[in-house]
């Protein structure tokens, strides 16, 4: 009878340790998840912040494009706002609309010589470049995170304490098929 309850209590143990295990790798991995979307949202700041400058720069030059600027800045009110609200779907449509207004922005700005040679210009662009980049590097992060987070909270066992304690999927920063296209600038130069 001793030997049996002390298996019994062994066993025990063993699922109550290997149970703590899974439950500390599906916390990490929701806060590796909460990490990544934290890179993110700071570049999304930072280009935030840089953008009016931009804005202005151009404004100063480009006085008869005031559609392409007021496309940026309708752009990056919807990203601030998608953002703000945590809608991951509307911040990829927001997302592909700003791609889309710079892109148009520094393809139109090259009509504009003392514009592309005004130093501050050449900074930002540069500057908004590299955030784009960085943007693009840590959503792929982000994305693997998420991926590893909800195939763990799938998989037996982890799906019993995931459902237990109440671990959520997440949802992939995504683009849809139109904005991930490169931007045709055919029609700026017709």
């Amino acid at each position: 009878m001793l030997v049996v309850l002390s298996v019994l209590v062994a066993c025990g143990l063993v699922l109550l340790v290997y149970g703590v295990i899974i439950y500390n790798r599906l916390v990490a991995l929701k806060h590796a998840v909460a990490q990544s979307w934290s890179n993110i949202d700071v570049l999304l700041k930072q280009r935030h912040e840089e953008l009016p400058k931009l804005v202005e720069l151009c404004k100063r030059y480009m006085k008869f494009e005031q559609d392409t600027l007021e496309r940026v800045v309708r752009a990056r009110s919807a990203v601030f706002q998608a953002q703000e609200r945590g809608d991951l779907a509307s911040l990829g449509q927001a997302e592909g609309l700003l791609r889309q207004g710079l892109a148009n922005l520094f393809a139109v700005a090259e009509n504009y010589p003392q514009l592309t040679t005004d130093q501050a210009f050449r900074h930002l662009q540069t500057r908004i470049t590299q955030l784009e980049e960085a943007i693009a590097d840590r959503r792929e992060f982000y994305n693997a995170a998420v991926n590893q987070n909800n195939v763990r909270i799938e998989q037996f066992p982890d799906v019993v304490l995931a459902r237990w304690f109440d671990f959520r999927p997440f949802s992939l920063l995504e683009f849809s098929p139109e904005e991930k296209r490169d931007v045709s600038l055919a029609p700026l130069f017709d």
